[in-house]
């Protein structure tokens, strides 16, 4: 196979570690750093087509083209101290959106980390861009919620489809896309598909195979809830059924992809049972289209796993021509699971298991099919 180098940029700068969630919080910003860290030792994190770019922080005008001005003068104020009443009905002060004081500048420096890439895209100046700080897709325009304050995928849709361009958001956090596929429902011009762990299972209870979007939107909005168990084999036939022939019919001209990794197996939170090669075949698949491709973090709280899969996710959107295995120098993670490489080895799947959760994504694939596909003449 031809070497594919591709002009690919990695958004992030040693200010986005010097913020940090109360430390009972799961969602650990550390996971950036690290994944920064372990690219570089291996070597990824420059040569052709590769760079680093410091994030620019997103301007209150970007942040209102999703949320309201309201909400946040309540986020930033209760960031300051100055805790309103109002805020709890915006869903701060919670277990999962506790306030601390780094809380909107973190939100606002990862939004505009997201933005920072995705204005690389539409200038040319990459193909693929990576945040691993962003991916924070449960907020709404007036509400914080799943660890989530600004929603940085949703800005950078709304963004890009005002410039004209057709968007697809997909997310395969194991939790569902609540604040895109809700802020999008009743338009065709952004596409958004979720893989995620049954709503019945987890949170935020939402995203089943009829919630298909409204009026011009009735279409464009799939969800795909996989049951607990979902194994890699099982997950990927989801995705070559239903996501790939969607994404071509629809055709768009930007992707953007949120890489949540808490559908990995061991996951704290969550209850299904991937390794991190699945991401590596949607990613090539995605490649496939030729389109550019704006990449976010997400979930993942089994933070060693996470970082590796970033790491090998970079990879895979630099080039084809990267070795796989672990750098050493600097390292400060843990490697003795890892066998020296980023790639999972496959995990054992007991019949019982691979007959129970392939009958039930079968059973959705057919569904799903059923309600969406005959929007779109597939």
């Amino acid at each position: 196979m031809a070497s594919i180098t591709r002009k690919a940029a990695f958004i992030h700068s040693p200010q986005m570690e010097q913020y940090q969630y109360p430390a009972d919080c799961p969602f650990n910003v550390s996971r950036a750093g690290k994944v920064r860290e372990l690219v570089n030792s291996m070597g990824a994190l420059s040569g052709p087509g590769r760079s680093e770019v410091a994030p620019v922080p997103a301007k209150r005008e970007e942040l209102k083209k999703f949320h309201t001005a309201r909400y946040l003068h309540i986020l930033k104020s209760s960031a300051d101290g100055q805790f309103e009443s109002e805020a709890f009905n915006m869903g701060l002060g919670t277990p999962d959106c506790p306030v601390f004081k780094d809380m909107y500048e973190y939100s606002v420096m990862a939004c505009g980390a997201t933005l920072t890439g995705m204005k690389l895209l539409l200038s040319d100046k990459a193909d693929v861009a990576f945040n691993p700080s962003g991916g924070l897709h449960h907020a709404g325009p007036e509400k914080a919620s799943g660890f989530c304050y600004l929603n940085d995928n949703a800005i950078a849709c709304t963004t890009m489809a005002e410039q004209g361009k057709k968007v697809l958001y997909l997310d395969v956090d194991v939790h569902h896309g609540d604040g895109p596929a809700y802020a999008f429902y009743d338009r065709s011009d952004i596409m958004t598909i979720s893989l995620h762990e049954t709503g019945r299972m987890l949170f935020p209870g939402t995203g089943f195979e009829d919630e298909i979007g409204t009026g011009q939107g009735k279409g464009y909005c799939v969800n795909i809830p996989l049951p607990v168990g979902t194994f890699d084999f099982a997950y990927l036939e989801a995705y070559r059924q239903i996501a790939f022939p969607l994404i071509g019919a629809f055709d768009p001209d930007v992707i953007v992809f949120e890489l949540g990794t808490d559908a990995l197996a061991d996951d704290p939170l969550a209850h299904l049972y991937l390794t991190n090669n699945v991401y590596v075949e949607i990613i090539e698949s995605l490649l496939s289209f030729g389109k550019p491709i704006l990449v976010t973090g997400g979930g993942g709280y089994n933070i060693e796993n996470t970082v590796r899969a970033w790491a090998l996710a970079w990879c895979i959107l630099c080039s084809n021509d990267i070795d796989l295995s672990l750098g050493s120098d600097n390292l400060t993670l843990d490697t003795t699971n890892w066998k020296d490489r980023l790639r999972d080895d496959e995990l054992t799947v007991t019949k019982q298991q691979h007959n129970t959760v392939l009958n039930v994504v079968e059973a959705t694939i057919e569904r799903i099919k059923s309600f969406v596909f005959g929007f779109h003449g597939i």
